[in-house]
């Protein structure tokens, strides 16, 4: 059965409105507040994300790397995409000399106070102008104790190459890490921009080869967990978390060389949502919301007031993955080595052959 006249007016009416009122939204209207964040793999429980933007509505667009070198490959084709990373420092060096940095607004970041004075002020950046902390760290050796034999010496990365350790180790996929660690081991500057060292360091590397089972940077935790390497080089709190759920596995701070780092936020030059990604970063720097990230991972957190709120047990899950810290005798944190950097990329890639 048909309308009536005035019944199809008025419908007509409210259909042109509703068209109009999208057409509004689409231009005039209020946009979606956004921000754009690239971070590391497992490094920001999700519930956190969402606290976020229930309390400020702003949408979150969350991307996930494994590498500073991913990280930087993406920045540098994102035309502006990103308002938020976490590169590590000597990438961060790295951004700043190539302008691909805003300045970031500390007016914006009241919950700034809250960060230690020894995770700020690095050479590169030392008014914080570019780049604020976000997690701190180290990389240790780790050895499952049930799969290993007790007469099997575990302290040094030379004791890796023991051919006991045949198609067992899981090792980090990071060329500074594992070359700097050979560097060491040699009786070189982790940070060497010398060929002829770096090309030695990646010779001894080679000599690992059989040992080594699988590079990962993001999943290593699950290996030892179920048993499927006896040892290997891993981040601090990959560590600690695979220590929760496995009992056997022992963390070693290596004699020989300590590798040191902290990640940091940046907002890459162009960003579209300059002031979300410093809401996001107060929000971050809010200390009990700190502590959660601490919680799910535990890092060294720049954020002292967090880390007094952290249980007794979780803090010294930490202690035990840094050791003597920046106190090591042969701790180093990895610095820009500038053009040398692809000397390093091109002997990691022959390594890996």
């Amino acid at each position: 059965m048909g309308l009536k006249k005035p019944a199809i007016i008025v419908t007509a009416v409210m259909i042109i409105g509703i068209i109009l009122a999208g057409c509004g939204s689409s231009t005039g209207g209020s946009k979606k507040e956004v921000v754009n964040i690239m971070n590391w793999s497992e490094y920001l429980p999700e519930h956190l994300i969402e606290q976020f933007e229930e309390e400020t509505g702003i949408k979150v667009n969350y991307s996930e790397i494994s590498s500073n070198e991913e990280m930087i490959a993406k920045l540098n084709v994102s035309g502006g995409e990103f308002d938020l990373a976490v590169p590590s420092t000597y990438f961060i060096e790295v951004l700043i000399n190539q302008d691909k940095l805003e300045k970031i607004t500390k007016e914006n970041i009241p919950n700034l106070k809250y960060i230690g004075k020894d995770y700020l002020g690095w050479d590169f950046d030392p008014n914080d102008d570019y780049s604020l902390p976000y997690m701190w760290g180290t990389e240790v050796i780790v050895v499952n104790e049930e799969l290993v034999d007790k007469d099997i010496e575990m302290t040094s990365y030379k004791d890796l190459f023991n051919p006991y350790f045949k198609d067992s180790l899981v090792i980090l996929d990071d060329p500074r890490t594992m070359l700097g660690a050979m560097l060491s081991m040699l009786g070189y500057n982790s940070n060497s921009t010398k060929e002829d060292e770096i090309v030695a360091a990646g010779e001894e590397l080679k000599k690992l080869k059989p040992n080594i089972k699988v590079y990962d940077s993001d999943n290593a935790k699950n290996l030892l967990i179920s048993n499927e390497v006896k040892a290997g080089v891993v981040y601090g709190a990959e560590a600690a978390l695979a220590m929760r759920e496995n009992p056997n596995i022992k963390v070693i701070i290596p004699e020989d060389f300590l590798s040191l780092w902290q990640d940091n936020f940046v907002i890459p030059k162009g960003a579209k949502n300059k002031e979300n990604a410093e809401k996001f970063i107060n929000f971050i720097f809010d200390p009990k919301v700190s502590k959660e990230i601490t919680l799910d991972h535990p890092y060294v957190n720049p954020n002292e007031e967090a880390m007094t709120l952290l249980p007794d047990d979780i803090r010294q899950e930490i202690e035990m993955t840094v050791g003597e810290g920046i106190d090591h005798p042969k701790a180093a944190h990895a610095i820009d080595v500038g053009e040398a950097l692809q000397m390093y990329d091109r002997v990691w890639s022959e390594v890996k052959q």
